[in-house]
């Protein structure tokens, strides 16, 4: 079992960047990580993801060149880095944690824990 939290939002302006933290309790060494994230009215989507090892990445092409998923599995975090924010980038952002990924890393269900999730806003 793995419990999430994650911290790092907040509001910015167009181009900016914020560094979002998910810190894991319990087995968070042997999870598949990603950060998805859900604007109002829209459909939760897959942002960024990093296998338990971290020798493996995975971005949606809205952000790709711009977001940068790393992983420290010794303080149990995984961080998203986000450059060059845009407007469209404003969202709650939630980390999950996947055991098994056999659908690819965009399919929400595969995640069986998530945090709670923090707001970005990007102001333009």
């Amino acid at each position: 079992q793995v419990q999430l939290v994650e911290s790092g939002g907040g509001l910015v302006q167009d181009g900016g960047s914020l560094r979002l933290s998910c810190v894991g309790s319990g087995e968070f060494s042997s999870y598949n990580m990603g950060w998805f994230r859900q604007a109002p009215g829209k459909e939760r989507e897959f942002v960024a993801g990093i296998t338990w090892s971290g020798d493996s990445t995975s971005y949606a092409d809205s952000v790709k060149g711009r977001f940068t998923i790393t992983r420290d599995n010794s303080k149990n975090t995984v961080w998203l880095q986000m450059n060059s924010l845009k407007p469209e980038d404003t969202a709650v952002y939630y980390c999950a944690a996947a055991a098994r990924l056999r659908a690819g890393w965009a399919y929400a269900y595969q995640y069986g824990y998530w945090g709670q999730g923090t707001q970005v806003t990007v102001s333009s």
